[in-house]
């Protein structure tokens, strides 16, 4: 099976490090940082548990632009579909140059355009970006109505605190 392959791994151990372990990729291997205490049997666990969590990273990272759109259509399915055509991007696409925003929209050519900083986060914070993007091409403002069709989703509140906090970290400052 092609893409199975587990890739070369380079353990090392560190008499510093006491509970942490992390990993990186390093061209085509992997370094996996563990304690020295560990076992061979932990470090076996780790290795494995750390080459998950880096595929896992790397699929986000891999998202593209024809998965967004599958994603929008699902959101406007269930929460826009009253508005049939209306909430129907022409285009939705990840960018690179969006560092005071997570998402836009231009209603007048229906595109939609997704921070490339956000691939990396839960995909309950991407559909809510993503459809608050949507609801933009429903309702240009953000008006009552607008946040009316944005808080269909049930985990607004928890995305836009998410949003927040990677903001206040990042000293990122957005508008309201």
């Amino acid at each position: 099976m092609a893409g199975t392959r587990k890739p070369v791994v380079e353990v090392r151990r560190s008499q510093r490090r006491r509970r942490t372990v992390s990993a990186y990729r390093d061209g085509e291997r992997v370094v996996v940082l563990i304690p020295d205490q560990f076992s061979r049997a932990e470090e076996t666990e780790w290795v494995d548990r750390m080459l998950a969590r880096l595929a896992a990273r790397e699929e986000r990272l891999g998202r593209s632009d024809e998965e967004l759109l599958l994603r929008s259509r699902r959101l406007i399915d269930r929460y826009l579909s009253e508005h049939g055509r209306a909430a129907v991007p022409a285009s939705v696409r990840w960018v690179t140059n969006q560092n005071g925003r997570w998402g836009s929209c231009t209603p007048a050519d229906r595109t939609i355009r997704i921070s490339h900083r956000i691939q990396e986060m839960p995909d309950w914070v991407i559909d809510y970006v993503l459809l608050h993007e949507l609801a933009h091409l429903v309702v240009p403002s953000h008006n009552a109505r607008f946040w009316e069709l944005v808080g269909r989703y049930p985990k607004t509140e928890r995305a836009r605190g998410y949003l927040e906090g990677v903001a206040a970290t990042a000293g990122i400052v957005l508008p309201d």
